[in-house]
């Protein structure tokens, strides 16, 4: 089998650093493509691609949610499940600024900044899910438990069907 040429990002050193075993797949990145492009290119499940989205608490301090591709995060229940009076997607400068990744390609490994990482419960149930690996395009395929080593993640229930 050939070997995959992959970008050497900071989400790849941190996965490298943690020992996690992962499968990159590249894939033509398409501006506002969205999951339903990359599980179209990969070959999977739409409900596998977990997307990394950047959100503040009403105080404005940052968190990253993990999310399947086919569900939205309902901030609503976020807020309750955090025991704060709301949460709301942040600007993307500022989601920039803190990963110190490109939205599109933002990875919740080796974010520039430390930030607490949610995830939605469901995700853990998967045998493998897709996940940005730092740059658009470049997905890293991986286990939940593996995203576990990678990462220390808090479990919600915050899916809703779009």
């Amino acid at each position: 089998m050939a070997k995959v040429d992959y970008p050497m990002t900071r989400g790849v050193r941190h996965l490298q650093d943690k020992k996690v075993t992962f499968t990159p797949h590249l894939y033509p990145f398409e501006e506002h493509g969205g999951t339903g492009h990359a599980a179209a290119c990969l070959h999977v499940d739409e409900h596998a691609i977990v997307k990394t989205l950047v959100m503040e608490k009403d105080d404005g301090k940052p968190l990253l949610v993990l999310m399947h591709g086919d569900r939205e995060v309902s901030t609503k229940n976020l807020a309750r499940a955090l025991g704060v009076k709301s949460v709301a997607p942040c600007e993307v400068d500022k989601a920039e600024r803190v990963t110190g990744y490109q939205v599109g390609g933002i990875s919740p490994f080796g974010v520039r900044q430390p930030l607490p990482v949610y995830v939605q419960q469901t995700i853990l149930d998967l045998p493998r899910l897709y996940i940005n690996g730092g740059k658009r395009g470049f997905l890293v395929e991986i286990t939940p438990e593996a995203l576990q080593k990678a990462l220390f993640v808090h479990p919600v229930d915050v899916a809703i069907i779009p």
